[in-house]
């Protein structure tokens, strides 16, 4: 890795983190597709990419944020994360069983009707 693509990707973990702190989500909505345009990463290596980037201690301080502000459930929010866990491991594998043009395609998709639904709420 060149200096160049560290500082893009420290670029690209400063604005994923302000918004996965701001809204929730980061990684697959900020970081996914800025490592597939700005780095030209594969979809598959970009979400593996992601995947560690954002693990355990990435999220800690802006849940800390929301908890001690009485807006988080750790239960549930723990219990979330049990099934993250497992269910990380199989959308993984069944990943790497398409191809990158339709994992692309798929992930595009998946924003557009989040982003709908979203909208109409």
């Amino acid at each position: 890795m060149s200096i160049q693509q560290a500082l893009v990707g420290l670029v690209i973990g400063v604005v994923g983190g302000v918004v996965s702190g701001f809204f929730g989500v980061g990684g697959a909505v900020v970081i996914v597709p800025a490592l597939v345009f700005f780095l030209g990463m594969e979809q598959h290596r970009a979400q593996g990419t992601s995947l560690a980037a954002l693990l355990l201690p990435v999220g800690f301080l802006g849940f800390w944020e929301y908890y001690r502000r009485g807006n988080s459930d750790l239960r549930l929010g723990l219990a979330i994360a049990v099934g993250l866990f497992f269910g990380a491991f199989v959308g993984g594998y069944l990943a790497q069983l398409l191809p990158s043009l339709a994992m692309r395609r798929a992930f595009g998709g998946f924003l557009i009707l989040v982003g709908i639904r979203l909208l109409w709420l």
